[in-house]
């Protein structure tokens, strides 16, 4: 018999999708890009969106892991329909939870003889295929020696509690596994070489291949969206919808995401699960929209795309057959983007626990007393305009959140200052730079009281310096901000003055004329 493919009897049903993940440890990129895909889906054709987790590897699946895959699609704000959380008529949502149903599937594909129990050891199996490894050229699955086992010597092997599993009875005179894979086109797959593969293991359990199927189509699942690892489970699967005798779903698999080696993304490149970015401060907007585009286009140009637009427009014949590469750069720059659309109040709230890293790094930097991260935070709190006025200063600067501690902690120096080594050889013992002297003529200026302290008045003050000085405005204003923030890169200097305490920058100055020049007066 030769399966064609025929149109799928769900496609006019209401789209029903599912991201299925294994709690075995944190929401991979991967798995979060299938997320978005399956998300995005429902949302564009009115569908429903199913968060169904995979617990059924008990050494690696934990409760703890399940919170963080949860707590990872929470922040990415991919709310699910029905799922943990979010009962629906086909729960529950965790495989643990559903072993009933596998039962009464096995007992559906005993009856219609789609099954078998399986005798042979592990040590068997394994020894026929070193047999076959060694003079067949390569193992070619099981070889059916149980598949026709009389019922009544089975039942008996059985009643007498041999070890066993059940197998799929694959037919024999089975066509070509054919499909239509709504990302890389018509599929194709012998069934010659599908074997007759575990249902069942002796231990009760079931395996993937069955577990999923049997998921899905109770679950009314119309469309699998899932990475294209999973291809060759799909003619597999499709054995079994068919033995059990429920529709098979449309299939779409995603390209893969490589690294820029063009290697599998991996740890070796860097950050890889969502947890990861979301502590080096990229926005979940940015993150979804970035990868939403790995792999899929609105139009082959446009790079910034909202939720509300992706959800609108996502369709899965614009999913690209190409692996995508993954690029750090281009994230960076995304949230960048996201983070310069932020009122100050969103970047307030979105910024806080950096602000309060940047006090507790700017005290560890300078050696003083260590302060409490938390009382970090609700000093946050207490200074809300301190702080909000440093939006100005550091917005169109920043890519990542986790970079305001290392651009902001001077901020939090007191009257001491961190000087950067590179920075006081280049601008501050830079030879015929006068370096010293534009200090003091610029601290004479600051301790000026009769001056607003303020940017404005503050600079002109100071510029005013470079003509009697006979010194361009770099050369003079280089120094006073090594000086003040430690190095020659630093966000506005006057803008950064007038926020901090007349006395800490008078201090700073000092010392830094102290340090540096007492010191390079002795040395010459």
């Amino acid at each position: 018999m030769t399966l064609q493919p025929t149109e799928n009897p769900q496609t006019s049903a209401p789209v029903r999708v599912r991201f299925a993940p294994s709690p075995t440890g944190r929401l991979h990129i991967g798995g979060a890009r299938t997320a978005i895909y399956n998300w995005a889906y429902a949302r564009a054709t009115g569908g429903t969106f199913i968060l169904r987790i995979e617990d059924t590897d008990p050494e690696r699946s934990t409760d703890e892991n399940v919170r963080i895959i949860l707590d990872a699609m929470r922040w990415m704000e991919l709310f699910w329909d029905e799922g943990p959380g979010v009962e629906g008529s086909v729960g529950p949502y965790f495989q643990t939870q559903r072993m009933e149903s596998y039962a009464l599937a096995l007992e559906e594909l005993k009856k219609n003889g789609h099954a078998y129990p399986c005798f042979c050891s592990k040590e068997t199996l394994d020894a026929k295929r070193a047999e076959a490894e060694r003079t067949e050229g390569g193992y070619a699955g099981y070889d059916g020696t149980c598949r026709n086992i009389p019922p009544e010597e089975a039942a008996a092997r059985i009643a007498a509690g041999e070890p066993h599993v059940w197998r799929l009875k694959v037919p024999r005179d089975h066509g070509p596994i054919v499909f239509h894979d709504a990302v890389y086109g018509p599929m194709s797959f012998p069934a010659e070489v599908m074997d007759d593969m575990i249902l069942v293991r002796s231990d009760g359990t079931p395996t993937y291949n069955f577990a999923v199927v049997c998921d899905d189509a109770n679950m009314g699942i119309t469309h699998v969206i899932r990475g294209d690892d999973h291809l060759s489970n799909t003619p597999r699967q499709i054995l079994v919808y068919e033995a059990l005798g429920r529709p098979v779903p449309t299939f779409a698999h995603l390209p893969m995401i490589l690294g820029p080696d063009g290697k599998k993304l991996s740890k070796r490149h860097g950050a890889t699960s969502v947890e990861e970015y979301r502590d080096e401060g990229i926005l979940p907007d940015a993150l979804v929209n970035f990868l939403a585009l790995l792999g899929w286009s609105l139009d082959g140009e446009t790079t910034v795309i909202s939720r509300e637009e992706l959800c609108r427009a996502f369709s899965l014949d614009r999913i690209n057959r190409k692996d995508a590469v993954f690029d750090e750069t281009k994230l960076a720059w995304l949230n960048g983007v996201y983070i310069r659309q932020m009122s100050v109040d969103e970047w307030l709230a979105a910024a806080k626990p950096w602000f309060a890293q940047a006090q507790v790094a700017g005290a560890l930097e300078t050696g003083a007393a260590e302060i409490d991260f938390n009382d970090a935070l609700a000093e946050v709190d207490e200074n809300r305009e301190f702080y909000a006025a440093l939006y100005p200063l550091i917005i169109e600067r920043l890519t990542r959140f986790d970079e305001i501690p290392a651009k902001l902690s001077y901020f939090f120096w007191g009257d001491n200052v961190v000087l950067d080594e590179a920075s006081v050889k280049k601008v501050l013992l830079k030879e015929g730079a006068q370096a010293d002297e534009a200090l003091r003529a610029c601290r004479g200026v600051l301790a000026d009281e009769s001056i607003a302290w303020a940017c404005d008045p503050l600079q002109e003050a100071c510029r005013a310096l470079c003509e009697p000085l006979g010194m361009k405005a770099k050369l003079l204003f280089q120094p006073l901000r090594v000086s003040i923030c430690g190095n020659m890169v630093s966000p506005p200097l006057f803008e950064s003055i007038e926020l901090m305490d007349r006395a800490d920058v008078l201090s700073r100055i000092d010392k830094t004329l102290d340090r540096v020049f007492h010191v390079e007066k002795e040395l010459s």
